[in-house]
């Protein structure tokens, strides 16, 4: 299976694009004001080994920069003047010995479309400029203690300065209030970079369900999704479920150890990040070529729901209706297969299906596995956000049953999930995972060229 050829990293314009939004936001709510976003810090991993490094989300969707030690800071005055700013580290030749390139500001103004670019140290003394006398400081609260420190104690320097007739920022914003909506909507160069993700990980699946036989490890089928993302640039957006027989029945099981047994289902919850957007994709499978009986009757059961799940997906629709229409067919289900009793109506008041069917079917999906926006409005959230254009979510009905003792056995340790991602359009849906096998005969046949 071959997939799309990956798209062109956006210039910098691009990102700009993005930052002038923001500020016109910012103009338009407060009459100005001065954004400061930090990326994320470097993590040790012990003594002295660092964790891989990631840009934070919404740093990565205003700059670009992906670099750790820097700072964003964009101005705006009361009459629209702006200011594109970049503090990051200097270069370093020495450092660069060690640790690979650095842009240096000098080269990350030009890259990244900035009006001005220092070094991260010039940050402190630029400060109380840059703040004093704004009308807004919008800034993360809340996402790292060290900044929310430094925040205080440079908010608490500027009023010791208002005798002189200064003034600190007459409030404190959380950024993300306005960067949310924005990220909600996916432009067209991010819906290519999810669609390659999306690709990627759909032959990740592919690859395990060929690959995927009695007596092997759990983290011998994770190896192979991770040579997929690998071969493709690309690395794991989040740590891989891969869990058969009675570990499918355990939401987030990642410590993937089990050895795998003829007759098993092999729950695979496992996607790729490319430049930063994440794929999000489940798949379940028979482990022996064929679904039992049992097995393929909740297996059934989960598609018809991702079908109604589907069906309900639409420009104007609710976010939660999709969630409905997947409990109403799993609970129909459940009730048909005597696995709890009707009729439907009380099984959805009582929820007596949630002991099988325990989540959501779905979330925003983008820079982060869990995208950033809200699920409902108004202040006290009774309003559902309405899907439009843009938008991309996952679309992940299951079904749970562990090897109690009401239940009979064969449908002891069963857990069935299956995961698409899905681009909402003007139409209705465009679903970017469809390339990953699902229907019982495509899954079967794939599971039969083990050798």
């Amino acid at each position: 299976m071959k997939h799309a050829r990956a798209p062109k990293t956006p210039d910098g314009l691009h990102y700009r694009a993005r930052r002038e939004r923001l500020l016109q936001t910012m103009h338009e709510t407060y009459g100005g004001g001065l954004v400061l976003m930090p990326t994320a810090p470097e993590l040790f991993r012990n003594r002295d080994t660092l964790y891989p490094y990631r840009s934070e989300s919404c740093f990565h969707y205003l700059s670009g920069f992906p670099e750790p030690e820097a700072v964003l800071a964009l101005s705006c005055d009361r009459a629209g003047e702006t200011r594109h700013i970049l503090f990051c580290r200097e270069k370093n030749l020495e450092r660069e010995t060690w640790d690979g390139f650095r842009f240096g500001p000098d080269a990350a103004r030009e890259m990244f479309s900035f009006d001005e670019a220092f070094p991260i140290s010039a940050l402190e003394e630029q400060w109380p400029t840059l703040a004093m006398n704004q009308p807004a400081l919008l800034t993360p609260l809340g996402l790292y203690p060290d900044w929310d420190r430094t925040i205080t104690q440079r908010m608490g320097s500027l009023r010791a300065q208002a005798r002189a007739g200064n003034a600190p920022p007459a409030c404190i914003v959380d950024v993300r209030d306005a960067l949310d909506p924005m990220r909600m909507f996916k432009d067209e160069h991010e819906i290519a970079l999810m669609r390659h993700a999306a690709a990627i990980t759909a032959q990740a699946h592919v690859r395990a369900m060929r690959f995927a036989k009695p007596d092997h490890f759990e983290y011998q089928i994770e190896a192979e999704l991770q040579h997929e993302f690998l071969m493709h640039g690309t690395q794991a957006a989040y740590p891989s479920v891969v869990a058969s027989g009675e570990n499918a029945c355990v939401l987030h099981y990642v410590s993937n150890r089990r050895r795998i047994n003829a007759g098993d289902l092999l729950l695979i919850d496992a996607g790729c990040e490319y430049q930063n957007y994440a794929a999000d994709v489940t798949r379940t499978f028979p482990v022996g070529r064929r679904f039992s009986a049992a097995q393929k009757d909740i297996y059934e059961l989960v598609l018809a729901a991702q079908r109604a799940c589907f069906d309900a997906l639409k420009p104007g629709a609710p976010f939660h209706a999709f969630h409905e229409a997947a409990e109403r067919v799993l609970a129909q289900g459940m009730i048909d297969l005597k696995l709890i009793k009707g009729p439907l109506d009380a099984a959805l008041e009582t929820g007596s299906f949630k002991r099988f069917y325990m989540h959501r079917a779905g979330h925003w999906l983008g820079l982060d596995v869990h995208d950033a926006g809200h699920y409902r409005r108004g202040e006290r959230g009774e309003t559902p956000t309405l899907l439009e254009p843009g938008m991309t979510l996952t679309v992940e009905p299951g079904c749970y049953i562990r090897a109690d003792e009401d239940i009979p056995a064969a449908f002891h340790n069963i857990g069935v999930r299956i995961e698409d991602d899905v681009l909402i359009t003007k139409d209705g849906i465009d679903i970017l995972t469809a390339t990953a096998p699902k229907s019982v005969a495509e899954v079967e046949a794939l599971c039969a060229e083990n050798p």
